[in-house]
Parts: structure tokens; sequence; C-alpha cells
């Protein structure tokens, strides 16, 4: 059975740590994010600007529509970039987890950590459960017809999915 663990609370200080450390990176990636945002819209209004005015010079008419154009193309543009800061603000707040939990492997705490997961394995499909420890670390647990997926980057990826809309919050003004 694979699917979301169902005792949070034996893996809230982890999920604590990680989103505390995922907030300050996700702040200090959003701030710079927010600042390559801004800059790009001052530079695309600046532009817009200039092209409303060259429009202009060139007659009210065809100048009047080809402003709204290229206004409408620098706010497009303008817009595609905050977006794309924001989904590289997003994919660098996961790649920072997963290192995180990565390097969780190699802390004093990991074999306490391993053995509260064999613990949720073992409670979610039974002591006969085959419990193996893949590379990345964690616990693969097998029972016949059933799976359950606690390694490091999966319980991870599990708390950055419950993040949801609250992710978001890190790049909104």
């Amino acid at each position: 059975m694979t699917g979301p663990v169902q005792d949070a609370g034996a893996l809230g200080p982890v999920r604590a740590e990680l989103l505390r450390t995922a907030r300050a990176e996700g702040e200090a990636q959003l701030a710079r994010a927010r600042e390559e945002a801004a800059a790009a819209v001052r530079e695309a209004r600046a532009a817009a600007e200039e092209i409303l005015a060259a429009a202009r010079r060139r007659g009210a008419a065809d100048g009047a529509a080809a402003a709204a154009a290229e206004l409408a193309g620098a706010r497009r543009a303008a817009r595609h970039l905050l977006l794309t800061a924001r989904r590289d603000a997003y994919d660098q707040l996961c790649d920072c987890v997963v290192q995180q939990v990565r390097d969780l492997r190699r802390s004093t705490d990991y074999p306490r950590l391993r053995r509260r997961l064999e613990a949720r394995a073992r409670a979610l499909l039974g002591p006969g459960a085959s419990l193996t420890e893949p590379s990345g670390g964690g616990v693969l647990a097998l029972a016949p017809g059933r799976r359950v997926d606690l390694t490091l980057e999966a319980v991870a990826a599990r708390a950055l999915d419950r993040l949801g809309p609250e992710a978001e919050d890190l790049w909104t003004p």
C-alpha cells in the first residue's frame, strides 16, 4: 500500500525542521526573486513607455494601436518573468528540502529516525513486513500485495505536498 503516512506525529519534529528551514530558504529566495521580478517589471514598463512615446510620434491612430499591443506584450513578458521566478523559487525550495533530508542520513539522529520509520511501516503493514533501507535512506516496507514508501525523499515530497497552497505564501507579497 502506498499512501500518506497516517501517523504524522512520529515525523512531526522532522517535518517542523524541514518546514522551518524551507521557509527560511524560501523567504531568502523569494526576496531575490521579487527583486529580480521588480527590476524586470521596471525595465518592461520603461521599454513600454519608450515604445508608447515613439508610437505617439508616429501618429495618433497607428501609434495608439501599436502602443497598446507593445504594452500588452510588455505586460505579458513581465508576467512570464514573475511566474518563472516563482517556479524557480519553488524548484529551489524543493531542491533544498531534498538535500537537507538526504543530509539527515549522515546525522547522529538518523538511527533513531530510521527506527521510528521502521515502527511506522510495521504499524501499517504488520510485524511480518519485509523492511529494506534504500541507498537514499529511510525505509521501504513490503507485505503481500502492499507497499509503504517511507524513504527520506518520499517523506520530504509528502511534506512539500502537504504545504499545498501554503507554499505559494513563500513568494506572494
